[in-house]
């Protein structure tokens, strides 16, 4: 299975401040078509913030969206995975933790965000790839 850097190479890695407004971030991801964010201060990843947060932290807390600061409502102290781990771990690590969305740290940065459809797509494509060899192989085989 892939590694995450080839899914995340050539993406633009989208960030939030703690201190932008929940309205400011959730016109940025509309904007972006994405579920979530990185929060980061200081060149350091501090938090995640999701469409999740947005529903379980302000919506239902009858929280003002343009007075309330990611930094308040957001999923601190994130999960991280390194680009060179596999997809299937990642699947894993989501599973076990309820996450849709993972950080990709290096070491030193953030490199990039991945999303669970961005596990299930490469997934799919796989499949898709080896039904395709399969189907070649059986056409090709004499007697077939």
């Amino acid at each position: 299975m892939a590694t995450i850097r080839e899914i995340i190479t050539g993406r633009p890695v989208v960030t939030a401040a703690a201190g932008d407004t929940v309205m400011h971030a959730a016109r940025l991801m509309v904007e972006q078509n994405i579920g979530a964010v990185a929060v980061i201060a200081e060149g350091q990843l501090i938090g995640v913030f999701s469409e999740r947060d947005i529903m379980k932290r302000v919506t239902v807390e009858g929280r003002d969206p343009s007075r309330t600061t990611v930094g308040d409502v957001m999923t601190s102290n994130p999960l991280v995975v390194s680009p060179d781990e596999s997809c299937g771990n990642c699947l894993v690590l989501m599973k076990q933790h309820g996450f849709r969305h993972l950080p990709v740290w290096d070491g030193k940065q953030l490199v990039g965000f991945l999303s669970l459809r961005d596990l299930l797509l490469r997934e799919v494509e796989e499949k898709d790839g080896d039904l395709r060899l399969m189907r070649d192989y059986i056409h090709a085989t004499p007697g077939s």
